[in-house]
């Protein structure tokens, strides 16, 4: 832990990565020195059509906003998934609805066409 704390004075940023998946402790979530909560893509995926994981969605985006991180989710691939996160408060989204992977030059024509 001290280690995560010194990383965190010289500006790195940690994330709590694939929450909700695995073994996720909320007693824990409190004491970790993270800026940043992402759900885990198999919540995201289930958003549309199915609405049973949204109530849990909000309720981690609430979760990590009240502990002062910011909330990503992974594995966006629709615009109904993206609209809804939107609406729940999620500050960032990341998936193949942006964008499949890519090279750094493919990055770079992307950034140039898009600025």
């Amino acid at each position: 832990m001290a280690l995560i704390n010194e990383l965190r004075v010289l500006g790195f940023s940690i994330a709590i990565d694939d929450f909700g998946t695995g073994y996720s402790s909320l007693s824990q979530l409190s004491t970790l020195p993270a800026s940043t909560l992402k759900i885990d893509r198999a919540f995201v995926s289930k958003i549309i059509p199915e609405t049973v994981n949204e109530p849990v969605i909000e309720a981690v985006i609430a979760l990590g906003h009240s502990l002062g991180m910011q909330v990503v989710a992974e594995g966006v691939e629709t615009d109904a998934q993206r609209c809804f996160l939107v609406s729940a408060g999620c500050d960032i989204a990341q998936g193949y609805f942006y964008s499949k992977p890519l090279k750094v030059e493919e990055m770079q024509k992307l950034l140039e066409v898009k600025a």
